[in-house]
């Protein structure tokens, strides 16, 4: 048995026997374990004590009677009005029940004592299991309710390896829907890049031709003729950022969430992980503690380039910037789960493991990063010089262009993720990616080239913040989803599904925040690398 509670609050789950139901007479099961992964998600495997063999069918059989007194029927009653259903596992195997159910006036509440288990069987392999629930027993105190049992077997022609494949969406490819929408996000996507090549192309070409033209002026004619355009910024565009040590640990995290990102859609496209309880979790929490390098190198040699010289700190919020944002969201949400006795109350041990994760792996490997990346690729090597003073910014009402930048960013970077949000399979969560990542770097560099036509060389933490203002509108979406969508009710639900829909939306926006400000980047010293420069 694993857990138990209310249908509509998906992550308020609580042990199976924190209900008053009775324990059968086997007390040995043949294989049981739990990981990080399953810890960490909540996952509390108790023996039912149910004797089930290996083709050996069970009559209809009692295992065990409840005493019920007051407190006991007062405690199912609870559980039958909030729709209580509980999960369970036959060789690993998931299946679920419903706790009982009430009339149609509410007042009587019955119970169902009766798993009815069919089981089936390819070879010496089981591949399938259902559960059926009979014998509603009408919840009057001061009696003793007879829980049952009965197992069927049955020859199946499910393979082993394909015996997870009923609890997927069977009519998810069948439906046209879903690949016209693939195929018009694409058509989108490479009229999007198209239109922003064509633009960039065509005024960049007019922005050459006049930059060459005016260096064939004498310099009289060019003191008399009017200047204007990015090309004047040369000697600030490179110009550090401010607050370089937390922006360049916010392009290394963002970094390496999109490597975590990536690798773990490719690993699950590969693997079923989807077979095995928390092992996407597990896998998560492993590909992050082994893509540290890519922290330490990109925000190690960012910092590097922008002449930052407190690199041990630089480092350190860095390497802990993510695992403080969600230790410290699960440490809060572990207060409420451990008020409530819910099983997301993560053990102490299990907290002690994440901890010397993040102290023995995750740290010496960013360390490791970040010396490589200010040794490798620290230099800053850029195509113009910086100038020893700034230049002034010309009064634009540059607010205006930020505004303009961030609405236009976020439109097209939250379209092109939500429009993706019923699909499930790791092919099309790849796709996602690609998708987004596109669309945040085209966006970003039309938006940096209208602030830098506008003389404002300020635009790090304009690319940066106008990609991670996705942010905003997908935590925006989950107060829709909440109310509209779902029918969760209660604190520990409420304060789990904000508060991680918090960390998701922040790492989100951190991640296209680095991918905007990477594309950019690029894309800057591509432009000031073929124009002439005094």
């Amino acid at each position: 048995m694993n857990t138990v509670g209310p249908y509509h609050n998906r992550q308020e789950t609580y042990k199976y026997f924190s209900l008053p139901f009775c324990v059968g007479t086997k007390k040995t099961i043949s294989h049981y374990h739990e990981t990080l992964g399953e810890a960490l998600q909540g996952v509390e495997l108790e023996f039912s004590g149910l004797d089930i063999k290996f083709k050996d069918e069970v009559m209809q059989t009692t295992y065990c009677e409840i005493e019920l007194d007051k407190a006991k029927r007062d405690a199912f009653v609870y559980a039958i009005k909030n729709h209580y259903w509980y999960q369970m596992y036959i060789d690993d195997l998931p299946i679920w029940g419903i706790v009982g159910e009430a009339d149609e006036n509410g007042e009587d509440h019955y119970l169902w004592t009766y798993k009815k288990l069919e089981i089936g069987f390819n070879g010496n392999r089981i591949v399938d299991v259902n559960l059926t629930s009979e014998g509603k027993v009408k919840l009057v105190p001061n009696t003793r309710i007879a829980m049952s049992y009965s197992v069927k077997w049955k020859k199946s022609d499910v393979k082993f390896e394909d015996r997870f494949d009923k609890y997927l969406d069977p009519s998810f490819f069948q439906h046209r829907i879903h690949w016209f929408s693939i195929f018009n996000s694409f058509m989108m996507v490479i009229f999007l890049v198209g239109l922003v090549s064509m633009i960039l192309m065509r005024t960049l070409r007019k922005d050459y031709a006049r930059y060459s033209k005016e260096e064939e002026m004498d310099d009289m004619d060019r003191d008399l003729g009017d200047e204007y355009g990015w090309k004047q910024v040369h000697g600030d565009v490179f110009r550090p950022s401010s607050h370089p040590m937390i922006f360049s640990s916010l392009i290394g995290s963002g970094c390496q969430i999109f490597s975590v990102s990536f690798i773990v859609i490719v690993v699950a496209m590969i693997e079923d992980l989807y077979t095995e309880r928390g092992s996407m979790l597990s896998t998560a929490i492993f590909v992050y503690a082994a893509t540290s390098p890519v922290n330490g190198y990109f925000g190690g040699s960012l910092y590097a380039k922008q002449g930052g010289r407190r690199w041990i700190k630089q480092m350190f919020i860095g390497a802990f910037l993510i695992p403080a944002m969600v230790c410290g969201t699960a440490f809060f949400i572990n207060f409420i789960a451990m008020y409530y006795h819910a099983s997301r109350a993560i053990p102490f041990g299990t907290m002690v493991a994440v901890c010397c994760i993040c102290l023995f792996v995750i740290l010496p490997l960013n360390l490791v990063g970040t010396i490589l990346g200010r040794n490798l690729s620290g230099q800053p090597n850029f195509p113009c010089r910086v100038n020893a003073v700034p230049r002034p910014i010309p009064e634009k009402k540059c607010w205006k262009w930020k505004c303009i930048v961030c609405l236009f960013c976020r439109y097209f970077i939250f379209t092109s993720f939500w429009a993706y949000k019923i699909y499930y399979v790791y092919g099309f969560m790849m796709l996602v990616l690609v998708i987004l990542c596109i669309v945040t770097v085209c966006v970003t560099i039309v938006c940096t080239y209208f602030l830098l036509n506008a003389e404002d060389y300020r635009w790090q933490w304009t690319s940066f913040l106008s990609a991670a203002s996705t942010a905003v509108y997908v935590y925006m979406y989950s107060f829709y989803y909440y109310f509209f969508k779902t029918k969760m009710y209660g604190l520990f639900q409420t304060s789990f599904y904000f508060g991680y829909m918090a960390v998701f939306s922040t790492s989100l926006g951190i991640m296209c925040g680095a991918v905007g400000y990477v594309g950019t980047s690029a894309f800057v010293r591509k432009i000031y690398t073929n124009v002439k420069i005094d």
